[in-house]
């Protein structure tokens, strides 16, 4: 696998980032990725900032950040969004704390410094967004029956559609509306065989929007795992609330802010991805109920949703500043490895580089804090309708699927009619308001939520004599010997290429 031979097929990088384990493979899919779909926009970049920021500033705004922060209608969102990510950091960092003692068990202490930051192609994503592709390294409790349902999700046939049908009928158990036949007609749900170029990031295409917004495309190289099962949900949350505010004005066919609209999708997952609606749908084949299977579920959890956070929050952080211009072409790429995510490139970067524009967000211009917002309100959502569900005990383990076919139409009535419908019409704190009792995001629910495995770390960590946190912040691995050499052949979405064509034109009229 580490041969320097002429040319080594090693398939889609995302696949490899999720599966490989090998120390210089992953570093070699990395360094091609970053440099092959980085470095074309670096010279690009600044222009593209210069004509966004003209655009903007003809709508009256400063620069493209501020026109961006003006959908959250608040003159503190910023100083709110740093104190939600201080609030959270201490269950961010005894979670980087562990899962970086385990990496430094499984690479030794040459890749790995228990007090520095981690290697970014050692979590098993490209952007280290997400470590929940190395839980098998991380299992407490490995005795536990799997928590991880793909194998039968392939076992028991299922395939693209039929995982969209098994969201649909999630939406419907609630008393919400089942996707209407533009859906399915025109919808792509795998990726093409006949050769076609797509770009596989799931998106929903709207149509018809001056009659009534029709969700009537969804895009999605959709793959049978669990992971793509909650992606499903997710995607199909946007197009339930695209069908519940169409009556709207066309001006309020939005989100209350933008972070509702990924929230939405995202509640769902957290009933979905229960072991006990695992187990209702015929997915999970023993239900194990103990405090060690909490803890395997929870962690693997806290893989995918904390170690998100400070990457959901840093991406605007970046942006925000290079809009401004606090954020100087000269020093991209150094701010762009930031603090907050204690990740660290694996070879030294410079400014010939450009490691943000690897992120499809950045040459695709889409705002991220959204995401961020996401992940906070999904949580007092997820709070609120298991207590209108009539759900006891832990918060991690309540269900709401089929609450309308218990008599409880909760979500129908707080979703449906107080968020979902009204749309953008109002704002969105006060729509918050309505349906929770409250105006501002709170973070306590999520903390309630991985309590149990908030504590199991700080005692893991104590055991261990973990140092929270990574004062060598400047720390770089070394570059192993026999690194694989450029002349390995690697298959890339070179859709980076037709950004770097086209996307100076991009935002010029908003």
């Amino acid at each position: 696998e580490e041969t320097n031979s002429t040319t080594v097929h090693v398939g889609w990088p995302q696949e490899i980032m999720a599966t490989s384990r090998s120390y210089k493979r992953l570093l070699y899919v990395w360094e091609g990725w970053h440099n092959a779909s980085g470095v074309p926009l670096r010279s690009l970049y600044p222009e593209f900032v210069e004509l966004s920021n003209k655009a903007s500033r003809m709508d009256g705004f400063d620069d493209t950040g501020a026109y961006w922060l003006s959908w959250y209608e608040s003159q503190t969102f910023k100083q709110d969004l740093e104190n939600l990510f201080k609030q959270l950091e201490p269950l961010y960092q005894n979670l980087h704390a562990f899962v970086r003692r385990k990496l430094y068990d499984y690479y030794g202490p040459k890749y790995i410094n228990l007090k520095g930051p981690i290697p970014a192609h050692l979590l098993g994503n490209m952007w280290s967004q997400t470590w929940n592709n190395i839980y098998n390294l991380m299992i407490p409790f490995p005795d536990k029956p799997n928590v991880d349902v793909m194998d039968t999700m392939v076992a028991k046939g299922y395939n693209a559609t039929h995982m969209f049908r098994v969201a649909e009928e999630f939406f419907t158990s609630l008393g919400l509306l089942e996707m209407p036949p533009e859906f399915w007609d025109k919808a792509m749900l795998e990726k093409p065989t006949d050769g076609r170029d797509v770009v596989c990031h799931a998106s929903i295409f709207l149509n018809n929007i001056a009659k009534c917004v029709i969700p009537d495309r969804i895009k999605q190289c959709t793959t049978v795992t669990m992971e793509q099962l909650f992606t499903v949900h997710h995607e199909m949350g946007h197009v339930e609330y695209y069908l519940q505010y169409k009556e709207q004005p066309v001006s309020f066919r939005r989100g209350a802010n933008p972070g509702f609209h990924e929230a939405v999708g995202d509640v769902l997952s957290l009933s979905v991805s229960t072991p006990k609606h695992l187990h209702t749908i015929g997915l999970l084949e023993q239900l194990t109920d103990d405090a060690e299977s909490d803890i395997n579920y929870l962690l693997k959890m806290a893989l995918e949703k904390i170690a998100f956070l400070p990457f959901g929050y840093l991406i605007d952080q970046w942006r925000w500043g290079v809009f401004s211009g606090r954020t100087p072409p000269e020093r991209y790429n150094a701010e762009w490895w930031t603090k907050y995510q204690g990740i660290c490139p694996p070879t030294r970067r410079s400014e010939e580089h450009f490691d943000a524009g690897a992120k499809y967000h950045i040459p695709g211009n889409t705002p991220y804090i959204r995401y961020f917002v996401s992940f906070i309100l999904q949580f007092q959502f997820h709070q609120k309708l298991c207590q209108a569900a009539g759900h006891t005990g832990p918060l991690h383990k309540c269900d709401i699927y089929r609450s309308r076919e218990a008599g409880i139409k909760c979500y129908f009535i707080l979703f449906g009619r107080k968020v979902l419908k009204a749309g953008s019409s109002k704002p969105w704190t006060e729509v918050l308001q309505e349906a929770l009792g409250t105006d501002k995001m709170d973070a306590s629910p999520l903390m309630s939520y991985f309590e149990p495995v908030t504590t199991w770390l700080q005692e893991q960590n104590a055991k261990t004599g973990e140092m929270l946190g990574w004062p060598d912040f400047n720390w770089v691995p070394p570059v192993p010997e026999g690194r694989l050499l450029n002349k390995v052949v690697i298959f890339v979405f070179f859709t980076y290429k037709k950004y770097s064509r086209r996307f100076i034109t991009l935002r010029l009229n908003h």
